[in-house]
């Protein structure tokens, strides 16, 4: 069963995940919801806050994207068919010093066809955990790099309009403000 998407101004999309400890059947099933509600939505990253929940847990496909992009999952290259869909629990980040910063177009599923241009590293390598418990690490490039630094900065509260240049928020404050009253407007027509 997929889940709902929430969408710019509801408050969980400005929380800070709470850090995961039970890896459980709960957990399980929650993750199994957001790969399918990502895959429904036609996206490729898709955070636990995005479906209502503060906590530091994201999804992952990549699969349908073209790959102009390099990775490596716990030092090895398999491919992404063997690991994708992938659940990243508890991310820790590091973008090492002098990495190029790269400006490119992004999208969101809590923006809904509002997109604009955002500058992020190039690389990046990470330690996580998988919906088991299992510790990973994952060195990558290109969107790949840019679809975990996105959905990382959604499980600490941070929204990619939050990252974008003056200008390009500019171009599409008014769509955002209009999104901001659509959400508004839902939450309190919503039976309490």
């Amino acid at each position: 069963m997929s889940l709902g998407i929430v969408h710019y101004n509801d408050p969980v999309l400005r929380k800070k995940g709470e850090k995961i400890t039970a890896f459980d059947d709960a957990l399980a099933s929650l993750s199994g919801q957001m790969i399918e509600t990502m895959h429904e939505a036609r996206g490729i990253g898709l955070a636990a806050q995005q479906v209502g929940r503060a906590l530091q847990l994201f999804v992952v496909d990549l699969r349908t994207v073209e790959v102009d992009f390099d990775w490596k999952l716990d030092g090895a290259k398999p491919p992404l068919e063997l690991f994708m869909p992938m659940v990243v629990v508890n991310p820790k980040l590091t973008v090492a010093r002098g990495i190029p910063l790269i400006s490119s177009e992004e999208g969101c599923l809590s923006f809904p066809e509002i997109r604009g241009d955002v500058v992020r590293a190039e690389s990046l390598s990470a330690a996580f955990a998988d919906q088991n418990g299992l510790p990973h690490t994952l060195e990558c490039t290109g969107l790949f790099a840019r679809c975990i630094l996105h959905e990382t900065d959604h499980v600490n509260g941070i929204l990619f309009i939050d990252r974008m240049e003056k200008a390009v928020r500019d171009g599409i404050d008014e769509a955002v403000k209009a999104l901001a009253r659509q959400t508004r407007a839902g939450r309190s027509a919503a039976p309490s």
